[in-house]
């Protein structure tokens, strides 16, 4: 009977990925950018202002018209080729979008979704309807007080 109590000292019993066993995160920067300790910190900086720009246009986005998300994403990407934290924040992000997903297409979660956006949309037509029947093709600012 294997306990596993013959694993080596490195090995942990649970199945999850420790910070032991990730990989270590090297920067992407070309070498002889990374040879010179002052050129590869404006390098990161450099890095951290594209990478906190697109952020910034990506939230900005999420109230105006454009990809927000899509934008946010890519600048947590543009941090991961050389912050370790990004990294992490990244792949925890994929693996959450990821389960999302799956939990999206489970039958019993799109049905209730759909059950859910149809009665949104009923009672969003019932009050357009009631607005119409009691206002006509008025704008609200333009409703004199009765």
């Amino acid at each position: 009977m294997n306990t596993g109590s013959d694993r080596g000292n490195n090995e942990s019993a649970s199945s999850e990925p420790t910070a032991e066993d990730a990989p270590q995160h090297e920067s992407k920067a070309p070498a002889f950018i990374k040879a010179n300790r002052s050129l590869h910190l404006s390098w990161q900086v450099g890095v951290f202002v594209v990478g906190l720009a697109v952020i910034g246009a990506g939230v900005a986005m999420l109230v105006l018209p454009g990809p927000g998300w899509v934008a946010i994403f890519a600048g947590l990407a543009i941090w991961a080729t050389e912050f370790a934290w990004a990294s992490l924040v990244l792949r925890w992000t994929k693996r959450k979008v990821t389960e999302a997903a799956q939990k999206a297409l489970d039958p019993k979660v799109r049905r209730r979704n759909i059950i859910l956006t149809s009665v949104g949309l009923a009672i969003a037509v019932a009050l357009i309807g009631f607005y119409l029947w009691k206002y006509g093709l008025t704008l609200p600012w333009n409703i004199k007080d009765q």
